[in-house]
């Protein structure tokens, strides 16, 4: 089994998240890809103020009805920082046969050098950077990395946030049922979110 692992803080997923998704699990031939919403991302500490079950249903509400995607809230149960090396680790065990491909933005490639026993993530797995067209990969430290073109969808989550702050439209961003969940806890409506 090609078993993608798609982790982030996911705050929240959009129609961008669902893009490179999909494009990977097409490109690669996987046969299923694990959302994994960290609970507190190491690189980000103190900025993703959005609860982790909050994000977690934003998730579930993202991908349901595609059977290729699944959310997994191993990162949400376990205690302290959520290191992909451990997820990595977690999964390994819990799936011995699968071939696990890590997905990552090309803006994160650049920090592995960063990340928690880099070399044992890529031992792991195959690391796999998404990048939009004409979009430059910088991998940190000469690691290797299967790159994967997807399709250009200009949003992000902070630019989804920023827009629900200022009390404009975010529908067409996130999925439907996604923005339901925004609207229903009145979530990003301060700048500090």
């Amino acid at each position: 089994m090609r078993l993608g692992v798609y982790g982030g803080t996911f705050d929240p997923p959009h129609l961008g998240h669902l893009v490179a998704a999909s494009d990977t699990c097409e490109a690669l031939g996987l046969h299923r890809v694990l959302w994994v919403p960290s609970a507190v991302h190491p690189l980000k500490a103190g900025r993703v103020r959005t609860p982790p079950a909050l994000r977690l249903e934003m998730v579930r509400a993202a991908i349901a009805g595609d059977p290729r995607f699944a959310a997994d809230d191993l990162e949400l149960r376990r205690q302290g920082p959520s290191y992909t090396v451990d997820t990595l680790r977690e999964l390994r065990a819990r799936e011995p046969a699968a071939e696990l491909f890590f997905i990552t933005g090309a803006d994160i490639l650049a920090e592995l050098h960063r990340w928690r026993e880099p070399d044992e993530v890529l031992r792991l797995a195959t690391l796999v950077v998404v990048s939009r067209a004409g979009e430059a990969l910088s991998p940190s430290g000469g690691a290797a990395a299967r790159a994967v073109e997807i399709t250009r969808v200009d949003v992000s989550s902070t630019q989804v946030r920023r827009l629900a702050a200022a009390g404009k439209s975010i529908r067409y961003l996130v999925p439907e049922a996604v923005r339901a969940v925004i609207e229903r806890e009145r979530l990003y409506r301060d700048l500090s979110h």
